[in-house]
Parts: structure tokens; sequence; C-alpha cells
């Protein structure tokens, strides 16, 4: 059974940083491609980052482009999104999303696996 546990996330003030993390396991191919995803309450989950199964290409949605990294280490299972110079609008719940396969997907229903979320609030 596929897990995908996610830490990090809490309150940051405006300009503040926060990192996200999550850990898989049970994943049974060798290569998959993972994103996070943010949502607020009434709208979409949102598309915000996203890396290949090597880390050799990521994408970002434009209004992070310059503020978020993401990254992963495949020895750990581990994705990471660093997140800085952080602004209200950022404030929303997160989600790690795993897909098997080397590439990613910008579409939320291309990805099979789920974190469970984790909120981020950034103050003015």
């Amino acid at each position: 059974q596929v897990q995908l546990v996610q830490s990090g996330g809490g309150l940051v003030q405006t300009g503040g940083s926060l990192r996200l993390s999550c850990v898989a396991s049970g994943l049974t191919k060798s290569r998959y491609a993972m994103g996070w995803f943010r949502q607020t309450p009434g709208k979409e989950r949102e598309f915000v980052s996203a890396i290949t199964w090597n880390g050799d290409y990521t994408a970002y949605t434009d209004s992070v482009k310059g503020r978020f990294t993401i990254s992963r280490d495949n020895a750990k299972k581990t994705v990471y999104l660093q997140m800085n110079s952080l602004k209200p609008e950022d404030t929303a719940i997160y989600y790690c999303a795993g897909r098997d396969g080397p590439f990613y997907s910008r579409a939320a229903s291309d990805y099979t696996y789920w974190g469970q979320g984790t909120q981020v609030t950034v103050s003015s």
C-alpha cells in the first residue's frame, strides 16, 4: 500500500520561510514523479510544483517561481518544497502527490497517490 506522509507547514509571517517534506512508502516502481498542490476553501486543487523521477526537471506555477524550490532525495524517498518569501496568498492546505512513471504532470487528476495535506498559513 502506497503512503505519502507529509510534515512541515504551520504559521509564518509574510516574508518568512517554511519547508514541506513528503516521505513515500510502499511504492513498487522505481520511477515516479512527484508534485505539490494546494487548495483553499471553495476552490479546486491548484498545481504548485512538480519534479521528474530523477530530479532533472522541475516545474512551477507562475506565482511561486523564484520563491519556491522543489527537490527530492530518492535514497530517502522524500520530496521537499522549500518556500521562501511567503505571501498571505500562499495560505492553503498543501498536498504532495505521486504518479507512476518518470514525468510529471500539472493536472491533479494525473496523480494516483496523495499525502494527507498540511496547513500553511501566512499572516500579513
